[in-house]
């Protein structure tokens, strides 16, 4: 399974109503936390309910705890587009 079928998989916990994974490791080619094995930037951009009224930085901090063993596995940066459905 890729990373990006993992991110989606382990955000499917907040049950979203949208949820875009986009990898955009080749855009940072060269830059730090790059590897040639792609698969170390992403951008999400996600809607969901369970994000009702928290602020940005609680819906980050979720979102980043939901995602620590990709982290841990090499995921270098991750851009968040988060908010709630309300």
């Amino acid at each position: 399974m890729s990373r990006k079928e993992r991110i989606e998989q382990a955000l499917q916990a907040l049950a979203p109503a949208e949820l875009i994974v986009l990898d955009e490791s080749e855009q940072h080619r060269g830059h730090g936390g790059w590897s040639e094995d792609g698969e170390t930037h992403f951008r999400i951009r996600l809607r969901a309910a369970a994000l009702n009224g928290l602020s940005r930085v609680e819906c980050h901090r979720r979102i980043n705890a939901m995602l620590a063993a990709e982290f841990a596995g090499g995921l270098h940066a991750l851009a968040i587009e988060a908010r709630g459905t309300a």
